[in-house]
């Protein structure tokens, strides 16, 4: 049995975020980087937003107390994010929202129960629209947003460029308040 926790990212949790980060850059177009970010570019994409954006750690606790009187065992199962949409002053209402499982953690429900944490967060932030932006190679997540009730609302055409092929992004997006 396990729980899982939020915990806003800091400084010991860059390396792991970087980590998960980069395995999405490297074998899948859900990232539409396509060199490897260093500590220093994660640490800036993350930490370097006004304060109402805020990003954590999605942290499942293994209970080893079943088995062994042992202490839970805290794995690190991926990211979120709620980061500026547009970088102007009549958008600070609006948000972007991702999500970033750990290779391995997928399938286990994180994915609704890391929505429902970041529209709550959203919510208690002032935010009125959350948008997620979405490879549309990327079945898994729109199945998701469109499950938690995010409506589609634009959709670029080749827009990117990656593992010699052209990308269409989507987005998606949902009024919390």
């Amino acid at each position: 049995m396990s729980t899982i926790r939020f915990a806003p990212i800091e400084e010991q949790y860059l390396p792991e975020v970087l980590s998960i980060y980069n395995h999405y850059v490297e074998h899948t177009t859900v990232s539409f980087h396509t060199e490897l970010l260093s500590l220093a570019q994660m640490r800036a994409q993350i930490m370097d937003v006004p304060a109402h954006y805020k990003s954590y750690v999605i942290i499942e606790e293994q209970d080893a107390s079943v088995v062994s009187n042992a202490e839970p065992t805290p794995v690190i199962a991926g990211y979120i994010l709620i980061t500026p949409h547009k970088n102007k002053q009549a958008y600070d209402v609006t948000a972007e929202v991702t999500i970033y499982l750990k290779p391995g953690q997928t399938g286990k429900g994180l994915g609704g129960k890391s929505l429902t944490f970041l529209e709550q967060a959203g919510v208690a932030s002032g935010f009125h629209v959350l948008i997620a932006t979405v490879c549309t190679e990327n079945a898994n997540s729109i199945a998701l947003f469109e499950r938690y009730g995010y409506e589609k609302c634009a959709h670029f055409r080749e827009v990117g460029y990656k593992f010699g092929r052209r990308l269409d992004i989507a987005s998606y997006q949902k009024i919390i308040g």
